[in-house]
Parts: C-alpha cells; sequence; structure tokens
C-alpha cells in the first residue's frame, strides 16, 4: 500500500463514529425539523415576502452545506471501500433525511412562483440581490412541480427504487473480478485494472484482457439489466409525469442550455465522423488489421508514447506544465497532491474510472483514479485536477451559485488536459510527438465518435423502454448497433463492445440522465476556449478564471458570450471540430512518412 496515493478524508470527518459526524448528523436533523415547521406555517401569506426568501436562503446555505459535508464523506469512503457497510447504511439514512426536505422545498417553490413583484422584492435585499439567478432558476422549475403530496411519493419511492437500483450496480462492478491468466499463472483481477491492460503496449494482453472483460460482465449481465431497466422505468415515469416532452428535454432544460444548442453541436458531430473513421483505419492499418480497428486495440499504444510515470513524476509533470498556463493553476495541482486530495492507488473494491468531488463546505477537493503509470493516467489527473480548478474559483461564492449544470462542467478537466498534451507534444522528439498526437486524437474520439454512440443507445434504451423492460440480449444489439452507426467502418465489426452499458456508469444515475454529450460539449467548448488563450496569451488567464467563476449564477450561451463563443451557431462547433480533424490529418501524414521509410 503507498499512503501517498491515498486520499485523506480526516479534513471531512475522522470515522464514522467519531464525535464530529455523530453531532453533524443530529443538527441536521433539527435543521430539517426547523425547515419542516417553518414552511408549514410562514408560507401561508405573502407577508414579509422579503424576510421570508432571506430565512429560507440562509437555511438552505446551512443544509447545502451540513448535507453535503456528511454525504461527501459516505460516498467518498463508497468509493474507495464498496462494501463498507457503515458508508453505505450512512447514504441510505441521508437519502431518507432528505427525502423529508421535499415538502417544505415544493412549499417554497410554488409560493415564491405565485409571489408578485419578484423583481422589486429581490432588488430590495443585498442577500437576494447575491442570489437572484438561484430564485430564478427555483420559478423556472416551479413549472414541473407536482403537488406537494405526489413530489413526497416520488422522494420516497425513489429511495427503493432508482437508488437502490444504483447502489446495487456500484457494488456489482465495484467487486467484480475478472478472472485473467498471466504468464501461465490464472487471476481474478479487479474490472479497473483489467481495463486499463487496453493501454498496454503488448497487443495479445490488450486482446486477452477485452475477452476476459466481456467474459466476467456475463457473471452480472442480467442483474445490469434489471437495474438499467429500474433506473430508466422510473426516469420515463416521473419526466412524463412532471410535463416534460422526454427525459431529453428534461436534461437539456436542466443542463442550462436549449435545443438549438445541442442540434447545432450533434449536427457537426455527425458531420465529423468521416474524418474520424479515416484515423480508426489508419491506426488499424498500421497495427496489422484488415477490417478496421478492433475494439480491444482502440487504446493501443503507437510510436514512441510508451511513457511511464511513477505517481511523484506525474506530479511533478502535471504542476509544471500547469505553470505554464498560470501560478495558482500550478499551485493549486501541487497542493492537491501534497495534501493528499488524491486516490490514484489500484485495488480491490475500488470504483473503476476517476472523478472529482468538490468539497465546497472546507474549500477543498477530493480526486479518486486508478493510476496505472501510462501517459494517459497522467492526461486523466490532469483532467480531474481541472475540475477540482473550478471549484476552487468558486469557493468564495455562496454554496447556492457554486452550482453549474453538466455541459459546462468538463470545460476546465478538458482545458487542463489541453495544456498538458500541447506541452507533451511541444517537447517531445519526433516519434514520441507522433505517439502522444494519436493518444490526443484516440482520446477526442472517445468524446465525439464513442459519446455519440452513447448518446444514440441511451435514445434507443429510452424509446424501447416505454413499451417493454429490455432483455440482456436487446441491450446489448441496441450497444452494438449504435457503435456501429458511430464509427462505421473504422472500427472492425466482429470485435465491437455489447456490454459498455455495464461499464458507464452514468446511465445508472436517474439524475443524471444522458450524461454523454455535456463530454463533447466540453471538449469542443474548451477548445475554443483553449484558442482564445492562444490568441490572447497572459491577459487571459484572469478572464478564464472569471468565466469559472460565473457558471453557478449564468446559463451556458451567457457564459460563453463572455469569450465571444456562440453556441447556437454550429460554425462554432465545426470550428473546434476542425482543429481536431487537422491533428487527425497531421497524424495520418506522419504515418504515412514512416510508412514510407520503412519500405
Amino acid at each position: 500500500m503507498n499512503q501517498n496515493m491515498r486520499w485523506s478524508l480526516e479534513e471531512l470527518y475522522p470515522s464514522f463514529q467519531s464525535e464530529n459526524f455523530q453531532e453533524d448528523l443530529s443538527t441536521l436533523d433539527q435543521i430539517i425539523e426547523e425547515v419542516k415547521q417553518w414552511a408549514k406555517f410562514s408560507l401561508k401569506s405573502f407577508e414579509n415576502p422579503v424576510e421570508k426568501i432571506e430565512l429560507y436562503i440562509n437555511k438552505e446555505i446551512q443544509l447545502s452545506l451540513l448535507f453535503s459535508k456528511l454525504m461527501s464523506y459516505a460516498a467518498l469512503v463508497s468509493s474507495v471501500e464498496a462494501r463498507n457497510q457503515d458508508a453505505l447504511n450512512t447514504i441510505e439514512k441521508l437519502q431518507v433525511k432528505y427525502n423529508e426536505l421535499t415538502e417544505p422545498w415544493v412549499l417554497f417553490e410554488k409560493w415564491l412562483a405565485s409571489l408578485e413583484n419578484l423583481d422589486q422584492v429581490i432588488q430590495s435585499s443585498d442577500l437576494l440581490r447575491e442570489h437572484t439567478y438561484f430564485l430564478k432558476q427555483i420559478i423556472e422549475r416551479s413549472k414541473y412541480l407536482l403537488s406537494e403530496e405526489q413530489e413526497i411519493i416520488i422522494a420516497k419511492m425513489s429511495h427503493t427504487g432508482s437508488k437502490a437500483w444504483t447502489k446495487l450496480h456500484n457494488l456489482l462492478t465495484s467487486t467484480l473480478l475478472v478472472d485473467l491468466e498471466i504468464d501461465g499463472k490464472a487471476e481474478g483481477l479487479p474490472l479497473p485494472v483489467v481495463r486499463n491492460m487496453a493501454y498496454d503496449a503488448n497487443a495479445a494482453i490488450r486482446k486477452k484482457a477485452y475477452e476476459a472483460e466481456l467474459n466476467a460482465y456475463r457473471k452480472i449481465e442480467e442483474s445490469s439489466a434489471a437495474c438499467l431497466n429500474g433506473i430508466k422505468g422510473e426516469v420515463l415515469t416521473v419526466s412524463k409525469l412532471r410535463g416534460y416532452a422526454s427525459p431529453l428535454e428534461e436534461t437539456i432544460i436542466n443542463s442550462k442550455i436549449d435545443r438549438d444548442t445541442l442540434d447545432a453541436m450533434l449536427d457537426a458531430m455527425r458531420e465529423s465522423l468521416p474524418v474520424f473513421r479515416r484515423y480508426y483505419r489508419k491506426k488499424a492499418e498500421i497495427l496489422g488489421h484488415k477490417n478496421g480497428l478492433p475494439f480491444y486495440d482502440l487504446f493501443a499504444p503507437i510510436g514512441a508514447c510508451e511513457q511511464s510515470f511513477t505517481y511523484g513524476e506525474a506530479r511533478d509533470y502535471i504542476v509544471k506544465n500547469f505553470r505554464t498556463f498560470s501560478e495558482r493553476l500550478a499551485q493549486f495541482a501541487d497542493n492537491a497532491f501534497e495534501k493528499r486530495w488524491i486516490d490514484a492507488e489500484q485495488r480491490e473494491g475500488k470504483r473503476g474510472g476517476a472523478f472529482c468531488s468538490n468539497l465546497f463546505v472546507i474549500g477543498e477537493s477530493r480526486i479518486m483514479s486508478n493510476f496505472s503509470g501510462s501517459f494517459s493516467s497522467v492526461t486523466t489527473l490532469a483532467h480531474e485536477l481541472g475540475h477540482g480548478y473550478h471549484g476552487h474559483c468558486l469557493k468564495d461564492e455562496s454554496i447556492l451559485n457554486s452550482s453549474y449544470s453538466m455541459p459546462i462542467a468538463e470545460t476546465a478537466s478538458i482545458f487542463c488536459e489541453t495544456i498538458v498534451m500541447n506541452a507533451a507534444l511541444n517537447e517531445a522528439e519526433p516519434e514520441q510527438a507522433f505517439g502522444i498526437l494519436e493518444a490526443s486524437v484516440s482520446d477526442a474520439g472517445q468524446v465525439i465518435v464513442d459519446i455519440y454512440s452513447r448518446f444514440l443507445f441511451e435514445s434507443a434504451l429510452f424509446e424501447t423502454r416505454k413499451d417493454h423492460a429490455l432483455s440482456v440480449e436487446e441491450m446489448k444489439e441496441m450497444m452494438i448497433q449504435a457503435q456501429k452507426q458511430a464509427y462505421g467502418d473504422g472500427l472492425d465489426h466482429n470485435y465491437l463492445h455489447p456490454y459498455m452499458w455495464i461499464n458507464k456508469s452514468h446511465y445508472y444515475q436517474a439524475e443524471r440522465n444522458f450524461y454523454n454529450f455535456p463530454y463533447a460539449f466540453g471538449l469542443l467548448f474548451a477548445k475554443g476556449v483553449y484558442s482564445e488563450y492562444l490568441k490572447r496569451g497572459k491577459e487571459f488567464v484572469p478572464e478564464y478564471d472569471k468565466l469559472l467563476n460565473a457558471t453557478g449564477r449564468n446559463n451556458i450561451a451567457d457564459v460563453a458570450k463572455m469569450v465571444g463563443i456562440d453556441v447556437h451557431s454550429i460554425d462554432f462547433w465545426r470550428s473546434s471540430l476542425d482543429l481536431i480533424s487537422q491533428d487527425i490529418e497531421r497524424f495520418i501524414e506522419l504515418a504515412d512518412k514512416q510508412d514510407n521509410k520503412s519500405n
């Protein structure tokens, strides 16, 4: 065990049994009861509206800080210790407590929506002016509110419905061991370890890991399908009850974008697919495949990009390159490593993938990754540190002004990833630069092509789920068809990934439907923002920080305008995709040159 590669959570609580944790649980109960009683008796009239809204905001701030501290601690422990019963029990208890707030929240939101002269009321108070956007969002949400009784029932039923299914799926994937024979020795390895083998330089290991991964999913396919059917069925029912045309419309509204923005981006993405397919065919050719690229070689390293990093070297590399953008960003990242905000060690019982949790209550972040020493795992750390820096730029805001929508959430992370990737390209030898360029294009392909396949899959999943619960075979076929449609002849259709619906945890979060297109938005928006930085240099740095700071108080179109971007224009999305297309053309050109040399 490497202690430096495990995060410290003591800044939240020493343990679930600690005096601080138990006291905060009791305080939470007390505040919830106060809010319930206040809403029941104070919202019967519209007298003293300023005083009532101010009280609500102050209580909401108090609740948000306390609840997020308690829930974050339990969720973070659970993410690296899937069988930690204290964490699982705490999450369940907190969800029950959270549901008790449904009635007072609904009462207040309906009361606020019925209040006359709200703009005048807001202007009469500094606290209300500070929270103008927050209050206006409440008015928008109120259009889709049901009665107090219905909202309470939905909240309580979700506890034994979608949330229970989510927990089951997390447990299934976190504890799944993949049977794999390495050097003649059979082992049961954690899923994240096996998935990281997709980046191995040894072709036989990549293929063997892919086959073992698919075989392992058979152990949990029926239970995972039940989870997904349960969650998506609930989402469809509740979305329709609230008056949304579809779960996609609900996601668009909650994402603070509009359909025109999404359609412009998707149209530009579809236009770009042929050039990505050229890249996949060229990579297949380099690796000796004749029918397109098999899925198990999607992430195969090419060229001399087989860099290996220790955890300490990854830290130095990231901090050094972040410093080329700004000292503030570099210091943030260095501090995250120094104070053990990162859990990077691969181990059994730990979730796969990576994420960042911004802990507003203590002004810090916690990052989970599965560090393997590859260059890709270094860029993953840079990506997650970008999320943390976004939170850092918001730490002096009210917690009610710190929540940003899904699409904008990926901007800072991809921006930071781009800093590291471009630095690596600039300092690399020609052969190594070729490998780094290919890795960059590969990552972009995941965010454009694979994300598009996931969007197609989830759209089809919802449509079919309206009629019936899907079988495992239907889900597998649906995923295969989505991959064929997105990747086209770029992939070998004999080697696709029919179980990607088990692997991607976002499908199993009832509150985060269609958490696929936000990644594409983040990449392409970040490309546009990075282009502005290249044009304006150091003078752009404070503007970038201001942009991140404004994301909790504005819709996406207004945030984009701050840096001269029109997200409604397909030309903007095309211009960002053109930057990736140029990298693909450069990759193909370099590949052809190397091929000519060898001949």
